[in-house]
């Protein structure tokens, strides 16, 4: 039966994230204030409270600072008997007396300690949890959780079948967004379950033999084009955060945002296969009683109902399925196969705009395709290389877990820059008599369609007038499940002189890094191959090679253990690679193809794991 499935998790924080702060008053710090710990769990009791009230199950995961707190303790199990909420256990809320004692650090990010660290971490926790509950967690979660540390916890603890893995796009925007201070830096990952690799915990596994062993979920869902332009922590199904966001009437309080929002996740089961996710995860900081983001307790705590209402109202009329996270996670597991991809057509709902972005993720890659850039790609990780990239304390990332990309329109400028050099953009341009046309500037709509195991968006066509021709194109956007590639397709419908020619210009600029600044491109070999095989070491030089019928135009770049190429459907087309410049540090791989009306192009962008 087709589904819209919500995980409502909540976390008896005993020293919530900021909350110390405010209930302190100025006061010397004190996480063991018996203010701070009774207003904390009084917050739990009331959103758990809520949830059974609208008939919903929750998973309670127990942070470790709870552990020693026998109300929070008898709470979980009481509620646990009654309601058949998931007793699961946090990585978040390490922050107590006992852990500061033992480990003497402030830090509270597990993936960001040592190795070492997060073993003696994970076993302190885990035995703690057993000593009280008598049997280990099913799940378990973090804001983040690298490969390493998944990896160890499945192998230790092998009853973990679920878990909150990572949190979309919560990279350089949302750090801006918190005056530079909050080192939560890992973009790139997916935005709805997924089963870890457990070469990468972004990366999802491809097959059995890459398979982390759990299935992971978001650590919120939010909005896929609101989050992506802005800050995420504003623009989610939390109906905190929509308030954090000020997207509500400060008069009425209502927020029809936030049904919307739902109701959107709730539609992408058109694009896979009759499936949509949704949750919430929530800790006692967002209902604090002395007020959060200008919105007095009684607001926070009438969005917090009102959300669970809808959720309430969804499951009685059907439409919705509540599970715990351990649920979850076999569901998942008997609804998904490894290869299928996660898709969104995803449209603006916030901004009243006609903006449409297509995400599709699967083992190989994510990636993102702006409408309002004539389909252009302008976000693009390569998974397929499953890049190792161990965080934390003793490693080359201490606190930057992003999967790095080869695209970025808003780390690396896409097609709209301020100055001289190129954007990183996956686009083409059509010339004809000294004049020419980036489909960038052309918006467009796309519609979803599915042939067998190929995801195919067709976008309106397009009209491109030059100044003595007009040419309407249409594009074809294909993701072959399992390809590890994406087929363009453009077609000249008809042009003003049916006897005319235009050159078409399937180009990619690409670079890579996880941030806004620049990485070093040295070590990157651009090549041309066909009948001769032409290649660039990347100096800066601004160098450029073309072959005519190449049958690959490529970059491998060791840096990130990625190959990305280009292939064409045409031996008499062009290919061509060139390389970038210190002020503009891209390289840019494409082809050219002089075409006529009803003749079809077709390009692939392929991604594979270098050596």
């Amino acid at each position: 039966m087709d589904k819209f499935v919500v995980n409502i998790i909540h976390r008896p924080e005993m020293v919530p994230e900021y909350a110390e702060k405010v209930t302190g008053h100025g006061k010397a710090e004190d996480i063991g204030r018996k203010a701070l710990l009774t207003e904390s769990l009084d917050i739990f009791k009331a959103q758990q409270r809520i949830a059974h009230e609208n008939g919903l199950k929750t998973t309670i995961q127990m942070t470790y600072a709870s552990l020693f707190n026998e109300e929070a303790v008898a709470l979980a199990k009481a509620d646990h008997a009654e309601y058949g909420d998931e007793i699961a256990l946090s990585l978040l809320g390490l922050p107590c007396k006992e852990f500061r004692e033992k480990y003497k650090t402030k830090d509270f990010c597990i993936w960001m300690f040592s190795m070492e660290d997060k073993k003696s971490i994970v076993n302190d926790i885990f035995a703690k949890f057993h000593e009280i509950f008598g049997f280990y967690p099913e799940s378990t979660g973090s804001y983040y959780m690298d490969a390493e540390l998944t990896n160890y916890i499945k192998e230790t603890y092998p009853t973990v079948k679920c878990a909150v893995a990572t949190c979309w796009e919560e990279g350089p925007k949302a750090y801006h967004t918190c005056n530079n201070s909050w080192y939560t830096l890992f973009d790139g990952g997916p935005w709805a379950p997924w089963i870890p690799s457990k070469q990468n915990t972004h990366a999802p596994a491809a097959d059995e033999a890459e398979d982390s062993g759990i299935v992971a979920i978001p650590h919120l869902s939010r909005d896929l084009i609101a989050c992506y332009d802005g800050n995420g922590s504003n623009f989610g199904t939390h109906p905190q955060n929509v308030l954090r966001g000020m997207i509500y009437d400060s008069e009425t309080w209502e927020y029809p945002y936030l049904y919307n929002l739902i109701d959107q996740y709730r539609s992408l089961e058109k694009y896979n296969n009759g499936y949509a996710y949704n949750m919430m995860f929530v800790g006692p900081a967002w209902m604090n009683k002395m007020g959060r983001w200008e919105a007095p307790y009684e607001l926070l705590l009438k969005s917090y109902t009102d959300g669970c209402a809808y959720y309430g109202k969804l499951k009685k009329e059907g439409k919705l399925v509540d599970m715990t996270m351990a649920e979850f996670a076999d569901y998942y597991r008997e609804k998904k196969h490894y290869t299928e991809p996660e898709c969104a057509l995803w449209r603006d709902i916030l901004y009243g705009s006609d903006k449409q972005l297509f995400w599709y993720c699967d083992p190989y890659m994510r990636a993102c395709v702006n409408m309002d850039q004539g389909g252009a790609i302008v976000d693009l990780r390569p998974y397929a290389a499953k890049l190792e990239w161990p965080v934390g304390i003793g490693t080359k990332h201490v606190q930057d877990a992003s999967y790095p990309f080869l695209i970025q329109e808003k780390y690396r400028a896409g097609y709209f820059t301020h100055y001289a050099g190129e954007g990183t953009i996956r686009s083409a341009k059509l010339s004809y008599h000294g004049e020419e046309v980036d489909l960038c500037l052309c918006r467009t709509k796309a519609h979803f369609s599915q042939e067998g195991d190929t995801r195919i968006l067709s976008l309106d066509p397009v009209e491109i007038e030059f100044q003595d021709l007009t040419v309407r194109l249409l594009t074809r956007i294909s993701f072959a499940e399992g390809s590890s590639n994406i087929k363009i397709e453009r077609e000249i419908l008809e042009m003003s002189d049916p006897d005319a020619k235009v050159e078409l210009n399937e180009y990619m600029v690409a670079c890579y890094g996880t941030t806004e600044y620049p990485e070093d491109m040295t070590g990157i070999i651009l090549s041309c191959e066909g009948s001769q095989k032409k290649t660039i070491p990347y100096e800066y030089k601004c160098r450029e090679e073309a072959l005519a019928g190449a049958k690959k135009v490529s970059a491998a770049i060791p840096a990130i253990k990625t190959k990305v190429s280009m292939t064409s459907s045409d031996i008499e087309s062009v290919g061509y690679i060139r390389e970038g410049y210190a002020f503009s540090p891209m390289f840019t791989l494409g082809y050219t193809k002089a075409i006529s009306e009803k003749e079809v192009f077709a390009t692939w962008l392929n991604l594979e794991k270098a050596d």
